[in-house]
């Protein structure tokens, strides 16, 4: 008889799981027909056609084979014409970059390829869950440095100077981010960039959302002085193509950093998904407008569920990046995991509690706007409902 309690890893056991699963698994298991999910931080787009059309040739063409670990050497020129074209950061395609099975997987590369036994990484939070756990799965310590909604939820340069210790390796860069929406405009990375000048720290900056920003271009810190050479930018196609199910990204940075990177893809996965990758290609020379037409129909989403919320009641700092609100429901005396468990079982609708993304998300939701305008519509009836109703039974909203 196995133990299976002793032969798996410590690390591994320590781990919580996602508490974004939490809310889908529930909601996956009611008997409902009129169920809505905010919980999916997917776009509800399909792939456009022309992408897709890319795939499917290279499938009747029999482009079955591996590529280079690295990824094809064309996808790499024209992520580097892109990287130049939408944020004028030039990369060699052939020594700095690495495509990846999604931008997840590049997050993990970097952090095994920097972090050792004991090293710190500093990570802003609310943020993505996936952070502190591939830093905890490598012998890392996260940090978790709070953002706060009176700050548009940005990192600020005091805040992280406070979080620096001999031990910090290296610094993860959310942004646009998910949960909040919050961004980071030119002046906060130079602050940013003014603090880590004379270190050490290596800079992770997920930029998955960089596509989709509303009234401003996006910003990488890679483009601010000194800091090309010690940061890495994490990007891929699932946000602004509508591709999440090719599961492709791609890694930029230093070559130094590159090189180590590229030897753990070659002994962990060899090479993204090549059906993707032509796709890809495609979608890098050919996409621009489909970023153009997504993002336009986000903003309107954006401002409809913003007025929404603030018409049922509830405050919402204004979401500039991806496709989240993050609106406070302190007002109503439930915690975050109380509010969505209630509202899911009385309206049917899914929200992720904010502490699911790390210590500061209480007393917030996730709410995601990539869903259908009608959608968005009946699931804010539902809210405004749920809202009276707590009010009618004594609630503090």
């Amino acid at each position: 008889m196995i133990d299976y309690e002793s032969a798996l890893s410590a690390r591994v056991k320590g781990i919580a799981p996602s508490g974004i699963r939490k809310f889908f698994d529930l909601l996956e298991n009611m008997d409902s027909s009129d169920a809505i999910s905010l919980g999916v931080g997917e776009p509800d787009f399909v792939t456009p056609w022309h992408i897709r059309d890319a795939g499917v040739y290279a499938l009747e063409k029999g482009f079955t084979k591996y590529t280079s670990n690295a990824g094809l050497a064309e996808l790499r020129r024209q992520i580097s014409n892109y990287m130049y074209r939408r944020f004028a950061l030039k990369y060699d395609p052939m020594k700095q970059m690495v495509v990846t099975v999604g931008g997840s997987e590049g997050i993990d590369i970097a952090v095994r390829a920097i972090v050792n036994q004991g090293d710190e990484v500093i990570v802003p939070v609310p943020s993505f869950v996936c952070y502190g756990p591939i830093v905890e799965l490598v012998g890392g310590v996260p940090v978790y440095v709070q953002t706060k909604a009176e700050d548009e939820f940005r990192l600020t340069a005091e805040a992280l100077r406070a979080a620096i210790t001999p031990r910090t390796k290296l610094l993860v860069l959310p942004f646009p981010n998910n949960p909040t929406g919050a961004i980071m405009e030119r002046a906060d990375l130079e602050a940013i960039a003014q603090v880590l000048r004379g270190t050490n720290i290596i800079v992770l900056s997920d930029e998955i959302y960089a596509e989709l920003t509303y009234g401003q271009h996006h910003v990488s810190i890679a483009n601010i002085e000194d800091m090309y050479e010690r940061t890495l930018v994490v990007n891929g196609f699932s946000k602004a193509y509508a591709m999440t199910g090719w599961r492709l990204g791609y890694v930029c940075g230093p070559q130094e950093l590159i090189r180590q990177m590229l030897k753990i893809h070659q002994y962990a996965i060899m090479c993204a998904p090549t059906t993707s990758q032509y796709a890809a290609v495609e979608a890098m020379k050919n996409g621009d407008g489909d970023i153009q037409t997504m993002c336009k129909d986000y903003d309107y989403r954006r401002r409809f569920l913003l007025d929404k919320l603030h018409s049922a009641g509830l405050t919402c700092f204004e979401p500039k990046g991806a496709f989240y609100a993050f609106p406070c429901i302190a007002s109503t005396g439930m915690t975050s995991a109380e509010f969505c468990e209630k509202f899911l079982i009385a309206e049917h609708v899914a929200a992720i509690p904010g502490t699911a993304f790390g210590p500061g998300g209480e007393g917030f939701v996730r709410m995601c706007y990539a869903s259908s305008l009608a959608n968005l519509s009946e699931a804010m009836d539902r809210l405004d409902r749920f809202l009276k109703g707590l009010r009618s039974s004594g609630g503090s909203v």
